[in-house]
């Protein structure tokens, strides 16, 4: 099977802070299926390492219906840059064919399920990252380590 995966988690230094997630259990998959790395926030025109960014206003969805905003702890909007990075890797994930995507728990971006909340002070409420909205948009199967 041929899954898209957060980059972080297979130790690429992309994290918004210069670090990875490396996570062993993500890169085990290797041994059994096509691994295809992707970063939407690089992706997107951030620089590694860049101010940690949260959500204003709601989650993913709302991001994408134009009712959120993606804004850094130093008040700089990058909606723009995060909404390019998930078309970039639905992009990806479709010209692969890739039905499941794995990807960085909590994330503006990838979080699955819980991200956090925009007050940057580390609470989760739930919701979508921005990529990860757009990929479910589109039928694709995403979870989050």
């Amino acid at each position: 099977m041929k899954i898209v995966m957060s980059a972080c988690l297979l130790g690429v230094r992309c994290r918004y802070d210069g670090g990875d997630s490396r996570n062993e259990a993500a890169i085990k998959l290797k041994e059994t299926d096509q691994l295809i790395p992707v970063c939407p926030e690089e992706a997107g025109g951030l620089l590694t390492p860049r101010p940690p960014a949260e959500i204003v206003g709601g989650d993913g969805d709302a991001v994408l219906n134009g009712k959120a905003k993606v804004m850094t702890v130093e008040g700089t909007d990058v909606t723009d840059a995060y909404l390019k990075g998930a078309y970039h890797a639905l992009q990806v994930a479709q010209s692969h064919g890739a039905t499941h995507v794995i990807l960085k728990a909590r994330s503006p971006s990838c979080g699955c399920g819980n991200i956090y909340d925009g007050t940057f002070s580390g609470t989760l409420t739930t919701g979508d990252g921005v990529t990860t909205a757009l990929l479910k948009r589109h039928g694709i199967i995403v979870t989050s380590i």
